[in-house]
Parts: C-alpha cells; sequence; structure tokens
C-alpha cells in the first residue's frame, strides 16, 4: 500500500478496550497480574506481557510498531530523546579502543556526544566527505562502524546510502544513518543497505513540537561477527535479532532511557499525517529556497536548487524532494541577526520539523560547544541562518522572508 495508508494502518495495534481507534496511553509505572507465577513468566520472556514501563508499555510499544513499518525494520525502540537513540544505537554493540567513522558535517549536538564517547575509549574519525575514497584514507581494524546523517543538518548534505552500505559492509562492519531529516516518507536507508536507523522522532514524525523522542530500528540483515563485536555475543542465540534483544533486554532497559507513554502517543497521531506534512514542507521548502536565491545580498543552500552538487542525489535517492531545511549566509553576524529579527511568520527556535517555520543563528546556540573548524565542517559559519519551513502558505513565507532581508539590506546599504 501507499506510505499514506501504511501510516494509518499498518502496524497498528487492533486489541483495544471499547474499540479505539488508537492505542490509549497507558501512563502506569507497573503492571498487575493475578499471581505471582504469572508475572515471574512475564519477567522471564516465557509469556508476553507488560511488567515495568522502563522496560515496556503498550503504548510505547505501538509507536515502536508502527515506526518500524514504516521504516520496513526488524524490530524498533524507543527512547527519552533523539541523542539518546544515538547513544544507545552505538553502545549497544561498540566497546572501549572501538572507532567510528562519521561525517564531519553533523548536528552539534551529535559532535558533542561523539566527544563524550571519547572518554569510554570510543574514538571518532571525521570524514571531510563519505566517499568511499575519503573513507579508505581513514579506515582501519579498529573501525567498526560508519555513522552518518540522510541530510545533514545543517550542511544539507546528502549521502548516498547504498554506495556507504556497500563499502561497510565490504569491511563487515555496520551502517548506521541518522534518518530524522529525511524521514521514511522520503527515503528508507534499510531498503538502500542500511543496517540501523536512527530517528529523533521529536521533529517530523512528532510534527507539532509537544514530545521529545527518539528510536532505533534495526533491520535485522547484518551479519554480526560475535568474535568482532564481543558486546553482543551473549545474544547471538537470537540470530537475525541479536542486535534488537541485547538492546531491548540489556542496553536501553538497564540503562533507562525509555520514552514516556503520552509522548509515544503524541508521535503516533504526528505519524498517521507524516506524509501529508513532508510532501507540503518540501513543496514549501523548495518554492522558499527558489525565490530567495534571486534576490541579492545572500546565498541560499538547499539540495534541489540548480547547481547544487546533491541535486541529481536527491532527486533519485529522495524521490525528488530536498527535505525541509534551507540555510541562507547573511554576510555577517549582524545582519543575519537583523533578518532574523524582521521575520513576522516565522519563528525564532532551535527546533526542527515543526509545522511551524522556525529561524535560528547556529553558530552561538546549536554550536556554541564546537570549535570553529566543527562549526565549518557542519556548514556553519559567522553569517549562517538555518530555516525549518513549516507547512503555512508558501506565498506567505516568501513574502516574509523577501521583506526581512529587503529591511536588512537597506540597514546595511545606510
Amino acid at each position: 500500500m501507499g506510505f499514506n495508508t501504511d501510516a494509518l494502518h499498518k502496524g497498528v495495534i487492533k486489541d483495544h478496550a471499547f474499540g479505539a481507534t488508537i492505542t490509549p496511553i497507558y501512563q502506569v509505572s507497573a503492571f498487575a497480574y493475578d499471581t505471582m507465577e504469572s508475572l515471574e513468566k512475564v519477567f522471564s520472556g516465557r509469556a508476553g506481557g507488560f511488567a515495568y514501563t522502563r522496560i515496556g508499555n503498550p503504548t510505547v510499544s505501538s509507536f515502536e510498531q508502527r515506526i518500524n513499518s514504516l521504516e520496513h525494520g526488524n524490530g524498533a525502540v524507543a527512547t527519552a530523546s533523539g541523542m539518546f537513540a544515538i547513544t544507545i544505537a552505538l553502545l549497544n554493540f561498540l566497546s572501549s579502543g572501538d572507532e567510528i567513522i562519521s561525517s564531519a558535517g553533523l548536528y552539534g549536538g551529535t559532535i558533542q556526544l561523539f566527544s563524550i564517547l571519547k572518554q569510554f575509549g570510543i574514538k571518532v574519525l571525521y570524514a571531510s566527505e563519505l566517499t568511499p575514497a575519503a573513507l579508505d584514507k581513514l579506515y582501519n581494524p579498529n573501525v567498526k562502524a560508519i555513522f552518518a546523517e540522510t541530510i545533514s543538518n545543517p550542511s544539507l548534505e546528502i549521502i548516498n546510502i547504498r554506495e556507504l552500505a556497500d563499502y561497510a559492509h565490504s569491511k563487515q562492519i555496520p551502517l548506521l544513518v541518522d534518518n530524522t531529516t529525511a524521514t521514511p516518507y522520503l527515503v528508507n536507508p534499510i531498503d538502500l543497505g542500511c543496517d540501523v536507523v536512527i530517528h529523533s522522532s521529536s521533529k517530523y514524525i512528532n510534527g507539532s513540537a509537544d514530545s521529545i523522542s527518539g528510536v532505533v530500528i534495526d533491520s535485522g540483515k547484518f551479519k554480526w561477527d560475535y568474535e568482532k563485536f564481543p558486546a553482543l555475543a551473549a545474544y547471538k542465540v537470537f540470530g537475525n535479532y541479536s542486535y534488537i534483544a541485547r538492546l531491548r533486554k540489556d542496553s536501553w532497559a538497564s540503562m533507562g532511557g525509555c520514552l514516556a507513554p503520552l509522548n509515544a502517543y503524541l508521535n503516533i497521531i504526528g505519524l498517521e499525517t507524516l506524509g501529508l506534512r513532508m510532501e507540503k514542507i518540501c513543496s514549501n521548502a523548495r518554492k522558499l529556497a527558489e525565490a530567495l536565491s534571486r534576490l541579492k545580498g545572500i546565498k541560499v543552500n538547499y539540495p534541489l536548487l540548480e547547481g547544487n552538487k546533491y541535486k541529481a542525489l536527491a532527486e533519485e535517492e529522495l524521490k525528488g524532494f530536498g527535505g525541509g531545511i534551507l540555510t541562507l549566509r547573511a554576510g555577517s553576524k549582524e545582519k543575519a541577526f537583523k533578518i532574523i529579527n524582521s521575520l513576522k511568520t516565522c519563528l525564532v527556535a532551535s527546533n526542527i520539523g515543526d509545522v511551524r517555520t522556525l529561524a535560528i543563528y547556529p553558530a552561538s546556540t546549536l554550536y556554541l560547544h564546537n570549535t570553529v573548524e566543527e562549526m565549518n565542517a557542519a556548514g556553519v559559519f559567522d553569517d549562517t541562518i538555518r530555516v525549518s519551513v513549516g507547512i503555512e502558505d508558501a506565498e506567505d513565507l516568501i513574502k516574509d522572508f523577501e521583506s526581512a532581508i529587503k529591511v536588512a539590506n537597506e540597514e546595511q546599504e545606510n
């Protein structure tokens, strides 16, 4: 079936009391059983059911099943935030002494996380571009994974997922992809060979900016070498489910980054309109980028603009879409601030994926704790504005930005 049909019906649990069309919010800490024998069986995994919300909850399980279906996965685990999803997805199989190759063009929070991983003996090697030639310069026997963002935020680099997956598998290591900015509506990384998909589901999946959450989806297709990845050795009995089994039963459950039932419920609601929102958001982003690219005094970065190096890949891999983010270079911090402060429809906020259009100056906010070199590698400069486009009427957004840029240009000329 089509994406919007799947978003409404695929993976849906239908045994709700009273015929509820959506899984209710099971806002409880623990679940009672008639006998101790019954509870014992649930804890040991010999019977289905829920015992304690930190390790399982019906509302959270419903969200996991639905996003897993949309991403064509083998199993999913929802987390308290997108950052925890990245953390646990990596710590689930990495050990001290292991290394990761990643794009340098990452979200600032992910770069900060990777600096913390160094304290645990896990090193990240940054590639200027994720091509086989660039990866070969960094690869060594300690490298145990490749990590990338589908559309990097905010540099807007697009990865060739199939090419990356083929390279990773030639080295017997997994490819992990953060698909937050593209969503399963634009691309299913697992279908192109990716092994683990990660989302900050606080963003486009939720859509209304009313809950923080993350999710990890395992493809179940990677052939884990348990000598190379000893962290998973105790779970090899689960075969293709070894990664997700350890994630659920050990790493995630023990570290405690569970998703709240209410937030899971809000994400379920968001999932049902994801396709509709992404189509409108991407359409708006392209129209806004094309309109602003004709103005003087700024430089616009958006994958589908003529001359952009990722245009052909976006048209092929992302079904002709370019995502919902664009960036502007205003020429100076002062002018960037003037543009942002002159916007009327657009909100000044740090999120992406909202139904509302948001703008931010990332250099002194999202990348406050990063070095200048890290910022520049991520496409952030001292005059960069990041715009997360919403579902307003495109004509209104264009007028708003044109007016704000005109004000900034006139002030600069005077």
